[in-house]
């Protein structure tokens, strides 16, 4: 009786061996390795009622960043580093500044249009459907959620990242809200 169990370990060791070896491969499936999985497809409209695709932006670098115009303090802060940002590279024409709203109720292209004048003639601003925010925002692993106020208003949470997504679309890299206008732009001008 003793000698059976002894007897298995060769066999569980080489099932062992064959699952480890189907989940190594697994990931290769799922995408742990290679290029992250952030960005995609998004058909949206701009500041100027246009519509827009990210296909309108092949060849040039997009420095996308999801927020919303009512936002008090992160969101103007965060684009407020990308204005001065471009700004010390000169506006190079081949970065554009993207600001995608996750407030399409009240951000709509008009309202994009007068909010974004503060940071600069490149930026672009995109809204749309529900449907098609969330579609990004999902594509770029942006959580955003409503969050009710005292008095019936409300605001949105959500992430505060600033991705660069490079010529052919692809994500390149992304920066948190702590980064300034200085590393911002020593970083961009270096991928140049």
């Amino acid at each position: 009786m003793i000698r059976t169990p002894l007897a298995l370990v060769p066999y569980v060791l080489a099932i062992a061996a064959v699952i480890a070896g189907v989940l190594w491969h697994a990931g290769d499936l799922v995408g742990t390795q290679g290029a992250a999985m952030v960005g995609g497809p998004f058909a949206l409209v701009d500041q100027e009622g246009a519509a827009r695709s990210d296909r309108d932006f092949r060849g040039r670098y997009m420095l996308i960043y999801f927020g919303y115009t009512f936002c008090p303090d992160v969101c103007p802060a965060t684009l407020g580093v990308m204005s001065d940002a471009m700004q010390k590279l000169g506006d190079p024409k081949r970065i554009v500044p993207i600001f995608i709203t996750i407030d399409p109720a009240r951000d709509k292209p008009a309202v994009l249009k007068t909010y974004l004048k503060s940071f600069g003639p490149a930026f672009v601003g995109l809204t749309g459907s529900d449907k098609a925010l969330g579609d990004a925002a999902r594509a770029y692993r942006v959580y955003f959620a409503k969050h009710p106020l005292p008095g019936g208003g409300y605001a949105m949470d959500h992430s505060s990242t600033i991705y660069l997504m490079g010529p052919d679309g692809k994500f390149v890299t992304y920066y948190d809200e702590t980064i300034g206008p200085d590393a911002l732009a020593d970083d961009l001008r270096k991928r140049l």
